[in-house]
């Protein structure tokens, strides 16, 4: 899988831009702040139809515009397939070879991106938060029926909450509604928690491949899924189902108390060890970073596995945060296989470490310079 070509129109600081790519590494040089990152955004959001830096979509359009678009073209195996999103005040519109996508999880997984920022190496050491993002965002691109279940999930953990608050203040006293929204939730709650759970166990594979190699065959990574539904080892929905409920009528009083849903998806955890020790509460900062480089690199083969493409890869700076051992682990890792495209202010830690002729562009105050730019 490769992104052919990229046409931005009032996003972020571009109000229009083309671009061609015809190498498999492709360089946006330049320094801060001058629109590199937001052309790796734009990428983003063309696969995910959301940002990675914002929740709000109106920061991606232009501040005089009503209306933004993103178009590229991908090249697969067996298919060339031209991906559209519109971004208005309203909302967002898809379309997949010019034919409008109603469903989120027909738009989703066109194009594979793997994107890796300077803020992924707190991927290990930063909050449970980010990491059930990572977990969410992965498996969306690969498992799009996925992101459905975790939505409906999500609107009933919310009304839920809500339901819990109005009983304890008296406001309800409609039991029956309660035990219907707790039956949705385990409904769409158990197929995420299975979904996690074969995702996790692919990564684990992967991911410790790659740590083995980098560490010389010296540390041993695991990732374990830490569940408030107990007994995380599920033979199949049917488990899932019957521990989640147990799992919620353990913590029953407890909700009443305190007027929210105590245990789910929502509230889960990834734990990474390194020779079995905790990498979190006791792994160097070294051994923090090499474990984010793991995983996030494993997601390659992993994507790979599963759609029999290769994803792209979007590095953002995040070249002058590695030391060389781990640059060269990186871009050998990547080399030959994977489009990438890489943000840098200099070109100090590539040149000598890739084999493979770059296509650079130049970037200085939202200009783009370089081979195929308009």
């Amino acid at each position: 899988m490769r992104l052919n070509d990229l046409q931005l129109q009032n996003f972020r600081n571009y109000e229009t831009l083309s671009l061609t790519f015809d190498k498999n590494l492709v360089i946006f040089l330049g320094e801060n702040a001058q629109g590199k990152t937001n052309i790796l955004e734009s990428i983003f959001v063309l696969a995910m139809t959301r940002s990675h830096r914002t929740t709000n979509e109106q920061e991606l359009i232009q501040w005089d515009s009503s209306q933004a678009s993103v178009r590229g073209t991908v090249i697969k195996q067996h298919a060339t397939v031209p991906l559209e999103l519109f971004l208005t005040k309203r909302g967002r519109k898809t379309k997949v070879n010019h034919i409008e996508q109603k469903k989120l999880s027909s738009y989703i997984g066109q194009l594979n991106v793997i994107l890796f920022a300077p803020e992924d190496l707190s991927l290990v050491k930063g909050s449970p938060q980010l990491r059930r993002k990572f977990l969410d965002m992965e498996i969306g691109q690969i498992n799009p029926v996925y992101l459905y279940d975790l939505v409906q999930y999500q609107k009933i953990l919310k009304q839920r909450n809500q339901y819990l608050k109005q009983l304890a203040e008296k406001k309800q006293t409609d039991e029956l509604y309660l035990t219907i929204l707790t039956e949705q939730l385990i409904e769409f709650g158990s197929k995420v928690l299975l979904a996690r759970q074969t995702f996790i166990k692919r990564l684990e594979y992967w991911a410790n491949q790659l740590h083995q190699k980098i560490s010389q065959s010296k540390e041993l990574l695991t990732i374990e899924y830490d569940s408030s539904v107990p007994d995380g080892e599920w033979a199949d929905l049917t488990a899932v189902q019957t521990a989640f409920t147990a799992a919620l009528e353990k913590v029953k009083q407890k909700e009443r108390f305190r007027q929210v849903t105590l245990a789910g998806p929502h509230r889960d955890e990834l734990i990474f060890l390194i020779n079995q020790k905790n990498v979190q509460t006791f792994g160097s900062q070294g051994q923090q970073r090499t474990t984010a480089l793991s995983v996030k690199l494993a997601e390659i083969d992993l994507i790979k596995e599963e759609t029999g493409e290769y994803p792209v890869l979007l590095l953002d700076d995040v070249m002058s945060e590695l030391d060389d051992g781990r640059q060269m682990h990186l871009l050998e890792t990547i080399e030959g296989k994977v489009q990438t495209f890489l943000t840098t202010t200099t070109l100090e830690h590539v040149k000598d470490k890739m084999t493979v002729e770059p296509q650079i562009f130049y970037v200085r105050q939202g200009q783009v310079e370089g081979e195929s730019a308009e």
